[in-house]
């Protein structure tokens, strides 16, 4: 489990932040003071409540490589896409969700809004139409991964995945669209809890439930229809942060503050996330070069989710 020393010392990445006793200042993934007067449209189902090898990618505007993307034939399952690439792989199209598999394996849906419970294992789901999996550490989103059969996709996979025909920056093309993905809304820490001055506790807040539960934040799996690659992939930019299986190197760090992001309290082994979550914008990079090193594996929050990638199986 995450200790509390180094989880809270993991929750800043914005400058100017300093830490009191058991508290952190400001929101950890960017820009919390500059919480926007209204969320962002064009969400077409907006939920209120709740329902049912570490080789690091290039995060450049360059092609992750060369040539056209085309959909293949694919051997992948039906939830997940086949990605061409030097080697091919398969990837979840939807933000993971959790069901615990029960003593006698049949599966219940885990709240989307609850951490998950320790000693019980989860398999993790990819499907349309749903809340995905937040609260979750790099650790259980790895075992969940593996309970279904897959795994964590690295960095270069899950950017291949992300970037349209593995050059463009966004899902959707090489120039923003604001609107297209659930990206860029107001801040909820300090909407919530304003008697907190910017100052959160890591359980009491950051883990707080009822932060997945406010309207309008949140969506469900391909609610933001533009959001989507070619390969028919989803919400890879915003909605949540993805775990990715790579650890921060020091020449990963190294390569980020060259490219003059926001600065991070980044440390070699902490782990990688991807892509931004509803109330991000281009902090830690734009569009699928998104990129947050400033937590350890066991790290976990409102923001935090992911989904699986897996081996083309054998035609």
């Amino acid at each position: 489990m995450v200790s509390r020393v180094h989880a809270l010392a993991a929750l800043l990445s914005v400058p100017g932040c300093t830490l009191a006793a058991e508290e952190a200042t400001d929101d950890p993934h960017g820009g919390a003071r500059e919480a926007a007067s209204a969320s962002t449209p064009g969400q077409t189902d907006r939920g209120s409540a709740f329902a049912a090898p570490t080789t690091h990618a290039v995060l450049s505007s360059a092609p992750a490589e060369a040539g056209p993307v085309v959909r293949p034939k694919s051997s992948c399952p039906p939830e997940m896409v086949e990605v061409a690439a030097k080697l091919p792989f398969c990837v979840d199209r939807w933000e993971a969700s959790l069901e615990r598999v029960g003593p006698a394996g049949t599966p219940v849906r885990h709240p989307f809004n609850q951490r998950p419970d320790e000693g019980v294992r989860y398999r993790a789901l990819s499907a349309p139409g749903v809340f995905p999996q937040a609260y979750v550490s790099r650790l259980e989103a790895s075992a969940a991964c593996e309970e279904a059969g897959k795994r964590l996709c690295s960095m270069s996979e899950w950017q291949r995945a992300c970037r349209r025909g593995g050059s463009d920056t966004y899902p959707y093309g090489a120039l923003p669209q604001p609107e297209a993905c659930n990206q860029g809304k107001p801040h909820l820490l300090p909407i919530m809890f304003p008697e907190r001055g910017y100052r959160y506790r890591y359980d009491e807040h950051f883990n707080d439930p009822a932060l997945s539960l406010q309207q309008g934040y949140l969506a469900k799996t391909g609610a933001y229809e533009r959001c989507t690659s070619e390969l028919d992939v989803h919400d890879m930019v915003g909605n949540l942060h993805e775990w990715v299986s790579d650890d921060a190197s020091s020449a990963l760090i190294a390569q980020l503050e060259a490219s003059r992001r926001q600065w991070q309290p980044a440390a070699p082994g902490n782990g990688v996330f991807m892509g931004g979550f509803y109330s991000t914008r281009a902090e830690h990079g734009p569009g699928c070069t998104f990129t947050t090193v400033a937590h350890e594996p066991a790290y976990h929050d409102y923001s935090t989710g992911f989904r699986c990638c897996a081996p083309v199986t054998p035609r």
